[in-house]
Formats: C-alpha cells, sequence, structure tokens
C-alpha cells in the first residue's frame, strides 16, 4: 500500500519545496493538497468538526496548483495532488487548463481530487447556488473532459456551464488525470463516482467496511470494471491496525495526515510516520 501525505500549506508552515525533496527522499508516494480561497468572516455554517473551531490554517491555505508546481519542479517521482479542488469555486475552463499543464510538467504525476466543499459562505462568493452544486460540479468536470479529448469537443450542460470545440494544449498524460471524488458516503455521491471518476476519497476513512461494498455496488451496476474502483482513505491518523484494515479492504494507497507547522514539527512528524514505509 502506497503511503502518501497531505498537509494544509500555508504562509506559516514549511514551504512546498522542502517537504517535497523530503517526502520523495525518505520513500512517501505522494504529497496532496487542500485549498480554501477565503473564508469569510460573518460565516454561519459549522465547521464539519462538531465541537471544535476552524482552525486557522483554513484561511491561510497556499494556492494548491502554484505550491504542487514548486513540488514538481524539485521532484521526479514525487505523486501530486489536490485533496481536494473545491470544483464550483473555479472557471473550469481555466481550471483545465491549469491542471492540464501540471500534468503535463510533471510527467503525468498529477491525482485530481475534487468536491464540494462545506463552507456555504464561501462557496456563495463564488456565484455557487448551495443545491445545484452537485449538479454543476458533474457538469464542470464534463466540460473538463470535453478540453481534454483529443479532438476538438463541445459541451453544453444544463447550468451554463458550455464550451466550444476547441484547440486546448496541453494534455492531460492519458488523457485525464485520475479523478477521485471526495465527501461522505451516500447514494448521490456513490453514483457521481460511479458516473465520472475514479474513485472515491474519504476522509479520515471511518465506516469504509460498511461503505465500500455499497459503493462497489453502485460502481458495477453503472457498468464499470471492479477491478478498477480505487478507495484512497485521506486526511488520516495513522496507527498500525487501522492501515492493515484498509489494506484487507483492497486499498492501494492511503494519505496521512501531517500538522500545518514549521520544519521542525512536520520532518519530526515524518520520521514517526517512516514505520509505515
Amino acid at each position: 500500500m502506497r503511503i502518501s501525505t497531505t498537509i494544509f500549506l500555508t504562509d506559516e508552515t514549511i514551504t512546498p519545496v522542502r517537504l517535497a525533496r523530503e517526502l520523495e527522499q525518505r520513500g512517501f508516494a505522494g504529497l496532496y493538497l487542500p485549498e480554501h480561497t477565503h473564508i469569510p468572516i460573518d460565516r454561519t455554517t459549522p465547521y464539519p468538526a462538531a465541537g471544535t473551531e476552524l482552525p486557522r490554517e483554513y484561511g491561510r491555505t497556499l494556492d494548491p496548483f502554484v505550491a504542487l508546481g514548486q513540488a514538481s519542479a524539485v521532484t521526479e517521482r514525487l505523486e501530486l495532488g489536490t485533496g481536494i479542488t473545491l470544483i464550483t469555486e473555479h472557471d473550469p475552463i481555466v481550471l483545465a487548463k491549469q491542471i492540464a499543464t501540471l500534468d503535463h510538467l510533471s510527467g503525468g504525476r498529477f491525482t485530481l481530487g475534487i468536491g464540494f466543499g462545506w463552507n456555504k459562505e464561501e462557496a456563495a462568493d463564488h456565484g455557487v447556488e448551495w443545491s445545484t452544486r452537485r449538479e454543476l460540479g458533474r457538469e464542470r468536470m464534463a466540460l473538463m473532459r470535453a478540453l481534454w479529448a483529443d479532438e476538438p469537443t463541445a459541451y453544453q450542460g444544463e447550468l451554463g456551464v458550455s464550451v466550444r470545440a476547441s484547440y486546448a494544449h496541453p494534455k492531460p498524460a492519458g488523457g485525464a488525470p485520475r479523478t477521485l471524488l471526495g465527501g461522505a458516503a451516500g447514494p448521490k455521491l456513490f453514483a457521481q463516482i460511479a458516473e465520472y471518476a475514479d474513485g472515491w476519497m474519504p476522509i479520515g476513512g471511518r465506516g469504509l467496511t460498511q461503505s465500500m461494498p455499497v459503493l462497489r455496488d453502485a460502481w458495477e451496476q453503472a457498468g464499470r470494471d471492479p477491478k478498477t474502483l480505487q478507495v484512497v482513505p485521506y486526511a488520516v491518523l495513522p496507527n498500525p491496525g487501522k492501515l492493515a484494515h484498509y489494506e484487507q479492504l483492497g486499498c492501494e494507497e492511503v494519505v496521512l495526515q501531517l500538522p500545518p507547522g514549521g520544519e521542525t514539527e512536520v520532518l519530526g512528524v515524518l520520521d514517526e510516520f517512516a514505520q509505515y514505509l
């Protein structure tokens, strides 16, 4: 099982360059970065971790594509990903170009983790209607795939998402990056995973024993090859028993959570995580 990492990189933490070099030298498989464009002060949406205040790092995250570009430039093997890209908060034509460029420059090392977010106020500032965010995300993903197609391809969605048949290069390696959809287990999410993603990125990895058979059923009902489904537990605080359980369930990769700290703190945690490599 591949051991990757995630971290809230900010203007106060270890740098992307330093972290990426250390990860590759130590033998970790990948680096995934989250994003928040901003956190409105008058937010009324509760932070999903019940009973706790929103951590400081949420309002200070680096742009993941810029940071991953730096990481790509100083590594050769380290896989690079987002966990997650808030797909409804981006112009999909611009996002398709960013993704294709990063995947091209990194030699096909990029994984696109996408999701729909939890912060209603943040999404509203991007003009997102909360009740239709899932369908909007689906259409924006379809538009990006149209731009990544070998031949100029038009796309017209039902929510005003459209693009003319266009020349759009570079192309991601393999036609599109590996795409993992994040979010809580449920029939709507699993239906979308089966429709247009390569797998699921469950945060924390709780409840997989019950959820994975349901997802596999949705996957096969959609005519997808059972052998191709990927489930990547994300932002995991590890212990040997937990990782062994994921491996028994068929997970081929797990993403461990690093603290949003300075160089000394983060490298110390990497030393602790080395036991899992």
